[in-house]
């Protein structure tokens, strides 16, 4: 992704929601409404803390339920209000939500392995992934877009979301975040503009999959 011209480079923060009982469970989540559970809590309230020594001017949050729940003690730590859009939402896994991973691959093995290695379109319900890309992608730009020159914003989203954008972000070609493992709960991602003579930057992979 190429960023508009600036001064100081901007960093970008791409935070993974905590627990919930569904990812303890392997349970297939998509848009479906999950709370947090106990540890899930535990981890935003640590993580909290950390993002709070990263100086976030801006704070933008997917709108489903575990997302707010990680949002607010980050709000709480930095100061900042949330933006809650749902572009920043996890895919729409049609039909497939609220399987868990057992009865996923029992209904449908092959689309199940397909599905585990994170080729998401195998799933024919699901939201298509050039589409999470897209709206990803647009809103990430917009949110980086509003921040001052060495500034830094964060955004919490979903562990696939997160995936697809890190890969569109960073140029790569169509597919390549399935090189990239998946996040952990209360992981998080940092890109950083890497400026040129012109003061142009574009993103650049500083850190993937931290977690507190």
């Amino acid at each position: 992704m190429r960023a508009k011209r600036v001064s100081q480079p901007r960093t970008l923060i791409l935070l993974r929601h905590g627990r919930t009982a569904w990812n303890h469970a392997g349970r297939v989540q998509g848009q479906l409404e999950v709370d947090l559970d106990d540890v899930g809590r535990e981890q935003a309230e640590r993580v909290a803390d950390v993002m709070a020594t990263l100086s976030p001017s801006l704070l933008w949050c997917s709108d489903l339920a575990r997302t707010r729940q990680t949002c607010a003690p980050v709000a709480a730590a930095t100061g900042l209000v949330p933006t809650y859009d749902a572009r920043l939402r996890e895919f729409f896994f049609g039909e497939r939500e609220g399987l868990t991973h057992g009865e996923y691959a029992a209904a449908a093995p092959e689309e199940f392995e397909q599905f585990r290695r994170g080729h998401y379109d195998a799933c024919p319900s699901a939201e298509r992934t050039s589409a999470v890309e897209i709206r990803t992608t647009t809103v990430l730009g917009e949110l980086l877009a509003v921040t001052e020159p060495g500034g830094t914003a964060l955004a919490v989203s979903h562990g696939a979301a997160i995936r697809v954008a890190t890969g569109a972000l960073l140029g790569w070609p169509d597919d390549a975040f399935h090189t990239l493992r998946g996040l952990d709960n209360c992981g998080w991602v940092v890109l950083q503009e890497h400026l040129d003579l012109h003061g142009v930057g574009a993103l650049r992979l500083v850190a993937y999959n931290r977690t507190a």
